[in-house]
């Protein structure tokens, strides 16, 4: 599936980050992908974005649209052409758009499913939540602040943010194939996130992801980004297998 260059602005971005028992996750990711460790965990989380002035490249901004969004998203690598290359695989996709979840497979790739959002952001301080059609739900707390979580299986922030903005390029399951989307940002700048709550049903489902193999360990913000959405050659799914 190849998709048209989608160019906006992140209005605002929030990524909550989980480390993750290397064995569990290597055991729930499809070939061809790996896990991509830092000290010998795995990384999971979800980003909850909000694009503005959403529209294909050329067209004018008047005409782009916004919405918010949460995709749930494992770091991993995997091998093509003989090249480690690295990534995340998205298993689920949520909108609160009607436009997005009916073109989720077609215009975007993977499933959008339609969801609820509520937010409410005053004071650097953030409050999200979505609840979608088949019930799965997120939502969280958390506001701006400068102090590092020591515990994080990251060094610092400069780690972290570097972590991620390699991993640019994402891979979501479609019918027959990994369909590829690559964010090229313009001016990359994350920020820390104090959480004082989180939820999030789709890591927290025993049945996926074995009590303790999952932990909490950062939140960062993005906010005024840039950006162009840029579609990849999709990876075949015969190629390795069910």
């Amino acid at each position: 599936m190849k998709i048209p260059i989608i160019k906006g602005i992140i209005d605002r971005r929030i990524l909550i980050n989980y480390s993750i028992d290397k064995e569990v996750l290597a055991n729930y990711l499809p070939k061809p992908f790996k896990p991509k460790l830092v000290n010998g965990r795995g990384v999971v989380g979800i980003c909850l974005i909000r694009p503005k002035q959403i529209r294909p490249k050329g067209l004018p901004k008047q005409i782009g649209i916004s919405s918010e969004n949460g995709a749930h998203r494992i770091a991993v690598e995997w091998l093509e052409n003989g090249k480690v290359k690295e990534g995340v695989y998205i298993p689920r996709r949520d909108t609160s758009s009607k436009l997005n979840s009916f073109a989720g497979g077609t215009i975007f790739p993977g499933v959008h499913h339609l969801a609820k959002f509520t937010v409410n952001e005053s004071d650097a301080t953030y409050k999200v939540a979505f609840t979608s059609s088949d019930k799965t739900s997120l939502s969280i707390i958390a506001k701006e602040t400068e102090t590092w979580n020591k515990e994080s299986v990251f060094e610092n922030l400069e780690c972290v943010s570097n972590f991620f903005e390699k991993g640019s390029v994402g891979y979501s399951p479609g019918a027959n194939d990994f369909d590829g989307l690559e964010l090229k940002a313009y001016n990359w700048k994350v920020s820390l996130l104090e959480v004082e709550e989180v939820h999030s049903s789709f890591f927290e489902d025993k049945n996926i992801f074995p009590e303790g193999a999952v932990k909490f360990d950062n939140a960062l913000l993005m906010k005024n980004i840039e950006h162009e959405w840029v579609g990849l050659k999709s990876i075949k799914k015969s190629l390795f297998g069910s």
